[in-house]
């Protein structure tokens, strides 16, 4: 077990990562994601140059989604703090995303389309922390009105079969909703 005594050790280092889902224009949803890598302490360049404290990385992304379907219609990013002026060149970097839907598959092919040399690592981690978040806010957007199981139970199966242990597809839950349909 990993102790961690946080009165005697000190924080270096934090990422804060805060995903939220709004109403947009008829009927899409958008989807805002925010990273900001924070330096608590005085660090050394491999040149030797002193950095102090503060923001490392601040960057928002937005996307518009379309429908059950998840489709993204629309992708914006914005860079308020980047570690250094080259960084802004993949500001575009994630346009290719465009006409994608959010389903099984979507990380290995946004990673293959957008990852390593092609974009930003913390770009592209953050966009992979707001997939599965999209799902949940598409869903709660959905949700608010009564929903005809005949058409949304398939689709939610589909969504959530095999994504972890709980909605395994010989698990109790995927039975229990196949029982229903």
């Amino acid at each position: 077990m990993i102790t961690l005594d946080k009165a005697k050790q000190q924080k270096i280092h934090t990422r804060q990562i805060d995903i939220a889902t709004y109403e947009g224009t008829s009927g899409s949803i958008i989807v805002e994601g925010l990273l900001r890598d924070e330096r608590l302490l005085e660090s050394y360049r491999p040149t030797g140059v002193i950095h102090p404290p503060g923001t490392i990385h601040h960057m928002i992304i937005r996307i518009e989604i379309e429908g059950p379907q998840l489709v993204i219609e629309d992708i914006d990013v914005e860079m308020p703090t980047i570690p250094h002026d080259a960084c802004i060149e993949t500001l575009e970097s994630l346009a290719p995303i465009k006409g994608m839907s959010i389903v099984s598959g979507f990380t290995a092919k946004v990673k293959d389309l957008v990852g390593g040399t092609k974009g930003c690592c913390h770009l592209l981690a953050l966009l992979m922390a707001m997939a599965p978040a999209a799902v949940q806010g598409a869903w709660s957007a959905m949700a608010r009105e009564p929903i005809d199981p005949d058409v949304y139970l398939p689709m939610a199966m589909a969504r959530v079969k095999n994504t972890c242990w709980v909605w395994r597809d010989d698990g109790p839950l995927m039975k229990e909703w196949n029982a229903e349909i």
